[in-house]
């Protein structure tokens, strides 16, 4: 099996949507203009699909107040601490920063919705293998 999405019952899926698409180059692949107003972003590589949706069927998590180690979208940024600037910009908010003794910098943010978001500067990138992604 290989990986197709990870989705998320977000307060306001379209706006969310909209601002990953404008501030982190994610693509809107799919959308519904309806409830539950479902979102599937793509990464720039198209590799991985983030599902974002307003749905009144279950609970929204709080997210503001859930600590980002319980789970976090994290993305590659070659420069983070430039990244974490531009994005505090556009409404995300800083929770951390975390030094690596390998020189790797891990910037925990929040998007404007407080869902967590870390921005990852690794001395070492992770090895993606060639696969078939059809």
């Amino acid at each position: 099996m290989k990986f197709e999405h990870f989705a998320l019952n977000v307060p306001s899926a379209q706006a969310q949507a909209a601002w990953y698409a404008a501030h982190l180059n994610f693509t809107i692949t799919r959308s519904l203009q309806t409830a539950p107003y479902t979102h599937f972003l793509a990464d720039e590589t198209g590799r991985t699909i983030v599902e974002l949706y307003t749905n009144p069927e279950a609970s929204i998590p709080d997210y503001p107040t859930l600590h980002p180690l319980c789970f976090h979208l994290a993305v590659v940024a070659p420069d983070a601490r430039a990244e974490r600037a531009r994005l505090e910009l556009s409404g995300a908010t800083l929770f951390r920063e975390d030094p690596q003794p390998d020189g790797t910098l891990l910037i925990m943010m929040r998007d404007p919705w407080g869902l967590p978001l870390q921005l990852c500067q690794r001395v070492s990138p992770f090895l993606m293998p060639a696969a078939n992604l059809s």
